[in-house]
């Protein structure tokens, strides 16, 4: 009981200070955002005046319009924000613009089964029923072209390589923007360079929980489309676009905590890791083709996983070979909070929140 009311508490605070913002600075649209199964961003624009009634009642719309929603016949939802993903859209000058996640729900209020985001809180909520916090950290890769118009051949904008630091790096005014507006948002960045491709790009996310950052990653791939496309360019998450070069991958670093301790670190064993972090590892592996449904959704995906260009392409685990699907990094030094896992295979077209969720739940199992 005193759980519930702290958390109803805290749910009013967040919904009052989302009131009083959008008042202050004189916000004239709030964009209610949410995902199809595919991982496509969605979105409806509200007014201020429609705020309390999205909180209270969330706003109704057709679902049978949505891949992976609802059949015609039982065509209503309601989209009910979260207002602890309230966030101001930096790149709308004009007329303050915010935006804010939604958790889908039946017109009985109960929560949609078809909502990606759902299902992954339910994963979430089954794994701290049995102690733990999921947390994921994604290495985001992308590539940034001339043109996206598919009549035309591809053009990279340049012939960098990793790490590459030169002239030859047009790209990097367009990453430092985009990382400026990321952190804007309340999305952190760890790492950004350019990756081995020409054109490719990666910008690292720093670790928070899972349904943290599946919100996160959706807000990852707007900022650099809307970026490159103010910069005249164009960027695709697409995993495979130019043959004879490394694809874009999503390689996610993955780690469960009790409460502040590390369930993946044991300082007395061998290996460092412990026997959840081990059980966990072989739930990734045995359950390996089911996740790669999810986490690899496009026919263009299995271009990426090929040999020579440190891909996963079996079912496998390693601590120093980058093509193993999953990958145990090295410790640093005096840090057992860094135990993790870097499962390799999804790339950055994926559904975020099905892609944890499955990857959780083959842990859990295992």
């Amino acid at each position: 009981m005193t759980t519930v009311c702290a958390t109803l508490s805290r749910m009013d605070r967040q919904i009052e200070y989302v009131l009083r913002t959008v008042e202050e600075r004189g916000v004239r649209l709030i964009r209610l955002w949410f995902t199809d199964v595919l991982g496509q961003l969605k979105s409806f624009a509200i007014s201020p005046a429609e705020l309390e009634t999205a909180f209270e009642e969330g706003m109704t719309f057709d679902g049978s319009a949505i891949d992976g929603f609802s059949r015609i016949q039982e065509s209503d939802v309601l989209a009910k924000p979260d207002p602890a993903t309230f966030e101001m859209l930096p790149w709308v000058t004009a007329e303050p613009t915010a935006r804010m996640f939604c958790d889908i729900r039946t017109p009985g209020g109960e929560p949609f089964a078809g909502d990606a985001r759902n299902v992954l809180r339910r994963n979430l909520d089954r794994a701290s029923e049995l102690g733990y916090s999921f947390f994921v950290a994604p290495e985001m890769e992308y590539f940034l072209l001339a043109s996206g118009d598919p009549a035309q051949p591809i053009q990279p904008l340049d012939t960098a390589g990793y790490f590459d630091l030169t002239t030859a790096d047009v790209a990097s005014d367009i990453r430092r923007r985009t990382i400026s507006v990321l952190e804007a948002m309340g999305v952190p960045v760890e790492y950004s360079f350019h990756e081995d491709a020409p054109s490719q790009h990666e910008i690292d996310l720093r670790y928070t929980d899972a349904l943290t950052m599946a919100d996160n990653v959706m807000t990852f791939r707007l900022v650099v489309r809307e970026i490159a496309m103010e910069s005249g360019v164009y960027a695709t998450f697409m995993p495979k676009p130019m043959a004879g070069v490394q694809g874009s991958g999503m390689h996610t670093h993955l780690s469960l905590f009790e409460e502040d301790a590390n369930a993946f670190h044991d300082p007395d064993r061998e290996t460092g890791l412990s026997v959840v972090a081990e059980q966990f590892i072989a739930g990734l592996l045995h359950h390996a083709r089911e996740i790669t449904a999810v986490t690899n959704q496009l026919i263009n995906s299995y271009r990426r996983l090929i040999r020579g260009y440190e891909a996963p392409t079996a079912i496998s685990w390693a601590r120093n070979n980058r093509s193993a699907l999953v990958r145990v990094p090295s410790l640093k030094h005096h840090k057992p909070d860094s135990s993790r896992v870097e499962y390799r295979a999804p790339d950055p077209a994926v559904n975020p929140y099905l892609c944890y969720s499955v990857i959780l739940a083959a842990g859990l199992r295992g």
